[in-house]
């Protein structure tokens, strides 16, 4: 059984291209700056396909911008807030704003009771220093071992996207190779981070396979017994996408 537990794109997949059995559409994709797309047609495209789930929230680049998602969070097919977080990887000039809107989300979270999925790019030590009374997982993890260590020891999980199976992604498979397989998630982040062998393509969910297989090497278990644990640890964070 093969989830996405990030993506962008509402594809199941088919019978040729392969298949995914759930996905988690995340409304927070940083190429589309509509908030309408953000709220309404996620919800819709969850709504409308029982292995279809979603996540709502607002995405660091859109700081700027007053999150209105908190009435959507109680329908049983939203089971998370994000992707939020913290990105400075264009420069930290709008530092104060982005920490004003995680930590306004975060509340926004708490008061659901729900995991936040969370986006941190050259931002490890505010999002250390704000993370530490959530739950959730750090989505599409491309940071340091001390940093997935300190997030594991909140309870978190670390989520693994298509860049683990790149040619220069040697220090991040070291990395996946040392954090428990129950606390490891499976992601595309689909259009983006197309994985190896389909590199220049845009990426869809179904391509997840090829994370699960380069996660299986690097823990030393067989391909199903990734998948076991990939399906079972997204379950046991994002409860209300059901019995796993």
């Amino acid at each position: 059984m093969l989830i996405d537990t990030h993506t962008h794109v509402p594809d199941l997949g088919d019978a040729e291209s392969g298949r995914v059995d759930k996905i988690i559409f995340s409304a927070a994709s940083s190429s589309v700056n509509d908030s309408e797309w953000s709220t309404r047609k996620v919800f819709a495209a969850a709504k409308n396909n029982p292995r279809i789930f979603c996540t709502l929230g607002t995405h660091p680049e859109h700081f700027g911008e007053e999150p209105d998602y908190e009435g959507w969070l109680a329908d049983p097919k939203v089971v998370g807030v994000g992707e939020i977080g913290l990105d400075y990887h264009g420069g930290d000039e709008n530092r104060a704003g982005q920490i004003a809107m995680f930590q306004k989300q975060l509340d926004i979270a708490r008061r659901a009771k729900l995991p936040v999925a969370i986006h941190s790019r050259d931002a490890e030590a505010d999002t250390m220093e704000i993370l530490t009374d959530a739950r959730g997982v750090m989505h599409c993890f491309t940071g340091s071992y001390d940093f997935a260590r300190v997030m594991l020891d909140r309870g978190f999980y670390i989520s693994a996207s298509g860049i683990i199976t790149f040619k220069n992604g040697q220090a991040l498979r070291e990395t996946f190779a040392k954090i428990p397989i129950d606390r490891i998630l499976s992601e595309t982040d689909a259009p983006f981070c197309a994985p190896v062998p389909y590199r220049g393509q845009e990426c869809r969910p179904a391509m997840v396979t090829e994370v699960v297989k380069v996660l299986a090497m690097v823990k030393s278990v067989s391909v199903e017994e990734m998948e076991k644990a990939l399906w079972e640890n997204a379950h046991r964070l994002y409860d209300k996408l059901g019995a796993p």
